[in-house]
């Protein structure tokens, strides 16, 4: 069955392509084409995925992610004409879960929608809560709590945070990390990781400076301790 994407693109014909390929592989697809509907239709009729340009009027789509990020965990696939890596990590940074440089194939942003829907609507996990320390993650609610706390995480952090808690003290290099991952670049993805493993100190460390289970292995990847921290 396919899913409700919201598209937030200010190219109408652009916005057209998109909803056109979106329907054609089953999904149900709103326009818009400024910041602040894209805002007002998220919150008003819940989509399952936003399609999210950057450069749009009213307000850009950086702020719109940044504030959705603060209200929700929808998965969000970023599109822009900015192409350098900063750019890149500022989305990533902001909640992002997949970014997309203009000009594009829209069969490639097909296969990007695909790979964000299946990771958000895998089936449950029937081993129940995994649980680190005072972290545990629920892969049937989709939810992550510390010391009890609920934390909204994105579906990519989620999935990072759901790998490592499962297998706690395995060490993780940055490319199996983004197996679990939306990201399709590998090479210029692998740096996300990295961004992703800062947004979750934010969320699970209580001093994210001085992390004290997700932590750093130097020149592999990173680890997430079993024990409490």
């Amino acid at each position: 069955m396919g899913a409700f994407v919201l598209v937030a693109e200010d190219d109408v014909r652009q916005a057209e392509i998109l909803r056109r390929y979106l329907e054609a592989d089953g999904h149900r697809a709103m326009v818009v084409h400024d910041g602040r509907a894209a805002l007002d239709e998220v919150r008003a009729r819940r989509p399952e995925l936003v399609v999210l340009d950057v450069m749009m009027p009213k307000l850009d789509g950086l702020d719109v992610c940044r504030i959705l990020r603060e209200e929700s965990d929808v998965p969000v696939l970023m599109l822009t004409a900015r192409s350098s890596e900063d750019d890149l990590v500022l989305g990533l940074e902001l909640g992002a879960d997949d970014y997309l440089t203009k000009p594009y194939s829209p069969r490639e942003l097909m296969a990007r929608v695909r790979t964000l829907l299946r990771r958000t609507q895998r089936a449950p996990n029937p081993a129940g809560v995994i649980r680190a320390g005072r972290l545990a993650v629920d892969p049937h609610r989709h939810e992550v709590t510390v010391a009890g706390v609920r934390v909204e995480c994105t579906p990519d952090e989620f999935a990072i945070l759901a790998a490592m808690a499962g297998q706690p003290d395995r060490v993780f290099t940055r490319g199996q990390l983004l197996e679990h991952t939306s990201g399709l670049d590998r090479e210029s993805m692998e740096r996300a990781i990295d961004v992703h493993v800062m947004n979750l100190r934010r969320k699970i460390e209580e001093n994210p400076r001085r992390p004290a289970q997700l932590l750093t292995v130097y020149g592999i990847g990173y680890k997430l301790t079993g024990g409490a921290s």
